[in-house]
């Protein structure tokens, strides 16, 4: 890994892959950091106006169709993840399992996020799963990160991913080929999550980036979330930090830093014990107290996941400065589809979301 902070950090500050032992940018000297400013914008001289942020600078290229679409949303907006088999043992049978797993979240989700697979490091272009997502009358907010391809691949990849109709691309340097299974290829790691940003960027598609409040190094994860905007992220999604206060806490920082843009809240939905595995594989630690005992206590657990998730994603929406949420979570091998049934779930239960969104 030659890039970082990522968001695979344990609380004791070990990396999540393991064998690598502490995380070295924890080590870091606070002179040393690239990253410090914690505002966006320079304070304002006596006598003149802030600078409000958010909005497109001279030359900026025209939004697509679906990210103005996206835009003009006049609610709250759900983004669910992609929770769907591996493309690795059968590309036909993954795409297939794309378009079953994404149909139930058709006219309920705003957009769904294509991610990286929990478990396998082959999986299908992301620009491809989102023709497969609009096969079933959804909307893609892809995510492209920089382990897999070189500079000149990820370029093609963004256009591609543009012609096929996301409304975003998510832009994250990437985990270690280590941390998950697949098929062992090297790290290339040609560009960081910055760098990734300034070519999605080009695209026209809204261009997100994920905030770790919760994850060491705490200190700079703000000054590199800040970073991340200046190089032309419009939308932020704030990981996992704990209940209610921690992310409303989480958002007044980034919004008084000067953010105008976008702010989703993850919400982390969690129906079984596989799934719930998932979650604290990457989210240990950062989930609001006692979440996932309650759940896997309750008599029916997926009945409990999904009010538990309906009820906390409700509160985030109220949060001030709050755009929406995304529903955050996974499955093992096989339970694909139940999982992805539990999104749609909660994103029907929160249909009724008030309007009055924050931009």
């Amino acid at each position: 890994m030659a890039h970082g902070p990522c968001a695979g950090v344990s609380v004791s500050g070990e990396c999540e892959v393991p064998g690598f032992g502490r995380c070295s940018y924890l080590d870091v000297p606070d002179e040393g950091w690239p990253y410090q400013s914690t505002r966006l914008f320079p304070e304002p001289s006596p006598g003149t106006a802030p600078d409000p942020g958010g909005g497109p600078g001279p030359g900026a290229v025209p939004r697509t169709p679906a990210a103005a679409a996206f835009l003009a949303a006049a609610r709250p907006v759900v983004v669910a993840d992609l929770v769907a088999p591996s493309a690795a043992a059968d590309g036909k049978r993954a795409a297939d399992g794309i378009r079953a797993c994404a149909a139930p979240l058709a006219g309920l989700a705003d957009a769904v996020l294509i991610g990286d697979h929990p478990g396998a490091r082959v999986q299908l272009p992301p620009s491809y799963r989102a023709r497969l997502l609009a096969d079933v009358g959804l909307t893609a907010w892809a995510g492209i990160n920089c382990r897999d391809r070189n500079r000149a691949a990820i370029e093609g990849e963004l256009v591609a991913c543009a012609d096929a109709g996301v409304a975003g691309l998510h832009c994250v340097t990437g985990d270690h080929p280590a941390s998950g299974g697949g098929s062992g290829g090297a790290a290339v790691f040609d560009l960081d999550s910055i760098s990734l940003v300034e070519l999605a960027r080009r695209t026209g598609a809204l261009c997100s980036v994920a905030h770790a409040p919760a994850a060491p190094p705490v200190r700079q994860r703000l000054p590199r979330l800040l970073a991340k905007v200046r190089a032309g992220a419009d939308a932020v999604f704030v990981d996992h930090c704990g209940g209610a206060g921690h992310v409303a806490a989480a958002v007044r920082a980034v919004r008084a830093a000067g953010f105008g843009g976008l702010v989703l809240g993850c919400v982390p939905v969690v129906t079984s014990p596989d799934s719930a595995a998932v979650i604290a594989s990457f989210a240990a630690g950062r989930l609001p107290p006692g979440y996932l005992d309650a759940i896997m206590t309750a008599p029916d657990p997926a009945e409990a996941g999904i009010a538990a998730a309906t009820s906390l994603a409700r509160t985030f929406l109220g949060l001030p400065g709050m755009n929406g949420v995304n529903l955050s979570g996974g499955a093992g091998p096989g339970r694909e589809l139940a999982a992805a049934h539990a999104m749609a779930e909660v994103s029907r239960r929160l249909a009724d979301r008030a309007p009055g969104v924050v931009r």
